[in-house]
């Protein structure tokens, strides 16, 4: 019993230390998004990002990160003639993702570089596509919403693949970072090829 008592307790004490030792952060920036196999005519579509996550450190300048972040994704086209933009197309969509980073911590100066990688998985949840100005029989500017349920959907809701992150902490816990979401999911039902997001990111946070 004693045994039993005196594991228990070590237990609580590590786990208690490891919950007094997790830390909270929230990031956001801008987000340049493209597509897979989409066309080489392509364009960065500008969004952004907001994640809050925790930080949870298991080893000596290791740690990880698992967070809730809402992404802003998408591509853009434009249809030139002779040098002369002619239409423009693009494509909208926020996603709610799950990452869960590993975390290397390097020591550097007034802080720490960082460096990560790690898998999210993502729900598309709204989007939204634009077309301004002549493209074919049509002309003017117009938008609509992209379906992501029934026989007739436009996107996939579930969006999958891997982060890359890189960037340095200061010791008073202001955060700056760069990242790449690479995806492995299929977005575009019924598509030839697999047409997945290929998204930068860049932003600044804070570590509480």
């Amino acid at each position: 019993m004693k045994k039993i008592l005196l594991s228990l307790g070590a237990a609580f004490l590590l786990a208690a230390g490891a919950q007094a030792q997790t830390s909270w952060g929230l990031k956001a920036g801008v987000n340049l998004g493209k597509y897979s196999n989409f066309g080489d005519d392509q364009k960065n579509n500008t969004s952004f990002h907001v994640t809050g996550f925790a930080d949870v450190p298991v080893a000596a300048n290791f740690s990880i990160q698992p967070g809730v972040s809402l992404q802003g994704k998408g591509t853009r086209f434009y249809e030139n003639y002779d040098g002369i933009t002619d239409a423009e197309f693009s494509r909208n969509v926020m996603s709610i993702e799950v990452p869960v980073n590993a975390v290397y911590w390097i020591p550097a100066g007034t802080g720490s570089v960082f460096l990560g990688a790690g898998p999210y998985i993502g729900f598309n949840v709204s989007g939204k596509e634009k077309l301004k100005g002549s493209l074919g029989d049509y002309s003017g500017e117009t938008e609509w919403d992209l379906n992501f349920s029934g026989d007739n959907k436009d996107m996939n809701v579930i969006d999958a693949g891997a982060n890359f992150m890189v960037g340095y902490k200061l010791y008073n816990g202001l955060l700056l970072n760069a990242g790449y979401n690479l995806g492995l999911t299929q977005l575009v039902p019924n598509a030839d090829n697999n047409v997945s997001n290929r998204v930068w990111s860049f932003g600044v946070g804070f570590q509480f």
